[in-house]
């Protein structure tokens, strides 16, 4: 292909915003096909908004939804999403209860969004997030289960929420580089193939801790994107395109939560 018709190709590509965008019905956000939630919603406006786009509408739509939210990562998400469109609700962030322990929620993951929503992490969270790092270095989903990549990455965005600096960061980023493949992308677990997400989170895991994310990280986005702006969930899949789109675009503008209003 020659310089010119390589350039009309580019002009004449579909950008991942504009395929989320176009997913949009009256503020809320759908699988092609399908009806718009308030999770999905929430994803979609979080990677707009750190790609420095418009989710006309999401507000009001999530503020609608509120009351059908049941778990604390539910809450966590859509609040996050909210306050990126510059609504800081504290009444619904009251939800997000810290036990005596520390935990916030149902599991340890929940602690880690919790802490991303709420903006702060408390002594005593910052010590029960401390307390899940395995000996490997990565953080599970829940209490004395197997550390994967994405909750590992979450971790560390939680943790620079916490102003946590030095071993565990080290520790936890040597751990998430074990799940790169030599395709360039990461994986969720050991053996399972690299996914358009897994190394969206590895990608923003790594900017909170400080760290340049391989290039070949987006190489590997870049052969997995479609015509239509959507990416593949991997080589062999498509399935979620605008869950997959959506935190990618994240991904790509390398900003980790939570984003800024």
């Amino acid at each position: 292909m020659g310089l010119a018709a390589f350039v009309a190709a580019v002009a004449l590509a579909v950008s991942p915003v504009t395929f989320v965008q176009g997913q949009a019905n009256g503020g809320g956000y759908a699988e092609p096909g399908g009806t718009t939630d308030a999770l999905l919603t929430s994803w979609a406006v979080l990677g707009l908004h750190a790609a420095g786009a418009d989710a006309p509408g999401s507000l009001a739509y999530l503020q609608s939804q509120e009351g059908s939210l049941h778990t604390s990562n539910d809450v966590a998400i859509v609040a996050l999403a909210e306050q990126a469109l510059g609504a800081r609700n504290d009444a619904l962030l009251a939800r997000l209860r810290v036990q005596a322990s520390g935990q916030i929620g149902e599991t340890v993951n929940s602690t880690y969004w919790g802490v991303l929503a709420l903006g702060h992490s408390t002594p005593a969270t910052t010590r029960f997030m401390l307390a899940q790092q395995t000996k490997a270095g990565g953080f599970a989903w829940f209490k004395h289960g197997q550390a994967d990549s994405n909750d590992t990455a979450a971790a560390l965005e939680a943790l620079r929420v916490a102003h946590v600096h030095g071993a565990p960061v080290v520790r936890a980023v040597r751990f998430l580089r074990t799940f790169q493949n030599t395709d360039g992308g990461f994986e969720l677990t050991q053996g399972r193939g690299s996914d358009a997400q897994s190394t969206a989170w590895a990608i923003q895991g790594l900017v909170a801790a400080g760290q340049k994310p391989p290039r070949s990280a987006f190489a590997y986005l870049v052969r997995l994107k479609r015509d239509d702006g959507s990416y593949r969930y991997s080589a062999k899949y498509v399935t979620t395109p605008v869950w997959v789109t959506s935190q990618v675009l994240a991904a790509l503008a390398k900003k980790p939560f939570p984003l800024s209003p």
